[in-house]
């Protein structure tokens, strides 16, 4: 009997079911009677007749195209060409709606949390840690949104023309989030773009989508009607034919480089369609021969195998010096068979089960290659299989012939390479695909500055002597390459869903007489100077 199944004997049943049939469009809850689809947890536990299996968590509509371009039309009537209600908006009125959403929503804190773990295995303090940081992200986005519109409450003159400068919504977003941060990651696309007086289609991933069903309330109480219309089902069903109308104006979606190009191609206005993507990425951990080995392992775990290593921003592939790597190995490894696995809510568990029934099959099938073509497994617990899980497997040496090279793992497998000359993982990055994030170790200054300088325009962060991350959420979040379009933060995804647009008029005493009044009449939502405190 392995360890998931002796954890599961003693498992209090998963008590909630939820059975979701309904979705949001046009402000209205509405009830689906249509095929219905379950959502199971890969989390093993015992069924009414005492058998032992995946655990069912209750289920979701499984959509067809008609209620998806019905929520397109509702976010199109919404919008109506930039003249709606809600783009037209004053900003203060739109902040309070996301506000008074954000307060709904942290009522239900304690469900969605336990659904996180259920549903995505994601365990307890960091599934915590997503639902709060999310809600704090939405009051950080509004404080952003204020100190925007505050330095846009003035008239600028260049030339003799005056000239009131403002950022506008673009129109009608199309929003599609990852199943590994299904909420916060979401939301950091769809709450700046409706902040910003865009209309939205929101449809959750594949995992981590029955923890969206008990905001739907939330979300139709906050927002007018039409301004965030939420789906479930297939991508081939919803997002497709939505595309394929040409009348979504911008794309906003984190996941892979190849579903954000086939929904592109069947856009028919490509040049029309904006782009907010978050793709695929394999950050290198650059290990010098001076870096400290404690801090370095410490920052290479959480870097590799937080969260499985199911995150965009996971250290997926080591560069080691040659004079330092027989020890780094050594302790690494052992540093991984320590961490704890178990069930999500277990106290100071690490090491979770994956959310998607074929990835431990997968994992195994990158460390048998590796194998095959000349790599040892270093940890003595590698590669260990249950029903849901691969224990993490240290690979080395790597070389390019391997997939683990080339593929983004997104799971618990971590290749180590030697290296000589430094030139080599610089060489390697400069051929990649992606541009995200790299972590470099070392203490020589000497060594460290030009090393930055290069990194520096290979990749989009550089991280000194610490893991990749997203967070600070003020901080940019993008990607060069296939790693990313568009950039991702509390102040820069207002950017990302916005363009600026202004009224010009020439420095005349007509004029002038005309713009005074404007001012003073407060009957323009976008000509004031008002300061939002």
């Amino acid at each position: 009997m392995n360890h998931s199944e002796k954890s599961i004997l003693n498992l209090p049943k998963f008590n909630n079911p939820l059975y979701c049939n309904e979705y949001l469009v046009d402000g209205v809850l509405h009830e689906w009677k249509g095929e219905t689809s379950e959502v199971y947890s890969t989390i093993h536990s015992k069924d009414k007749d005492g058998v032992i299996g995946p655990t069912l968590l209750g289920s979701i509509p499984d959509m067809e195209t008609e209620p998806a371009i019905a929520a397109l039309t509702a976010a199109e009537k919404s919008y109506n060409r930039g003249q709606g209600v809600w783009p037209t908006m004053k900003v203060k009125d739109r902040l309070r709606c996301l506000t008074t959403f954000a307060d709904k929503m942290k009522s239900y804190r304690e469900q969605v949390v336990e659904l996180l773990m259920w549903e995505i295995g994601k365990n307890k303090v960091d599934s915590y840690k997503e639902f709060d940081r999310t809600v704090d992200y939405i009051y950080d986005t509004v404080e952003a949104y204020k100190k925007l519109d505050r330095k846009s409450a003035k008239f600028d003159k260049q030339s003799g023309i005056h000239a009131h400068i403002r950022r506008g919504p673009i129109g009608v977003v199309l929003c599609l989030g990852p199943y590994n941060y299904p909420l916060n990651e979401t939301f950091c696309l769809l709450i700046p773009a409706i902040i910003m007086g865009n209309t939205a289609i929101f449809k959750p991933a594949k995992h981590g989508v029955l923890l969206i069903t008990p905001l739907l309330k939330a979300f139709q109480e906050s927002f007018p009607a039409g301004v965030v219309n939420i789906l479930f089902g297939r991508g081939r069903k919803i997002a497709s034919p939505i595309m394929e109308t040409g009348k979504v104006d911008v794309l906003a979606l984190i996941g892979h480089s190849s579903s954000a190009v086939a929904l592109q191609d069947l856009h028919p206005y490509k040049n029309r369609l904006r782009l907010v993507l978050g793709l695929e990425a394999k950050n290198p951990g650059i290990i010098l021969p001076d870096a400290d080995l404690d801090s370095t392992i410490k920052e290479c775990i959480s870097g590799t195998l937080s969260y499985n290593g199911q995150r965009c921003t996971a250290l997926k592939v080591l560069y080691v010096h040659e004079s330092i790597v027989d020890e780094f190995n050594k302790r690494f490894s052992e540093a991984v068979d320590a961490l704890k696995f178990g069930l999500p809510w277990e106290e100071d568990v690490f090491l979770t089960p994956l959310p998607e029934p074929g990835k431990p099959a997968y994992i195994q099938g990158l460390i048998k290659d590796a194998i095959s073509k000349g790599a040892k497994v270093m940890n003595k617990r590698g590669g260990e299989l249950s029903v849901n899980y691969s224990f993490p497997a240290v690979l080395y040496p790597v070389n390019d012939q391997m997939s683990v090279y080339h593929e983004e793992q997104f799971g618990p497998v971590v290749p180590i390479i030697s290296y000589s000359d430094i030139n080599e993982p610089l060489d390697a990055m400069a051929a990649s695909d992606y541009g995200q994030q790299v972590s470099l170790f070392g203490r020589d200054v000497r060594k460290l500055a030009p090393l930055i300088d290069v990194l520096a325009n290979l990749v989009c962060r550089v991280n000194l002597n610490s893991a990749c991350q997203r967070g600070p959420d003020v901080y940019p979040f993008t990607g060069r390459k296939n790693s990313a379009v568009g950039t991702l933060s509390v102040f820069d995804a207002l950017r990302s869903f916005s363009i600026r647009t202004f009224l010009a008029a020439k420095d005349t005493p007509y004029n002038n007489e005309i713009l005074d009044s404007l001012m003073d009449s407060k009957e323009s939502n976008f000509v004031n100077t008002e300061y939002l405190l």
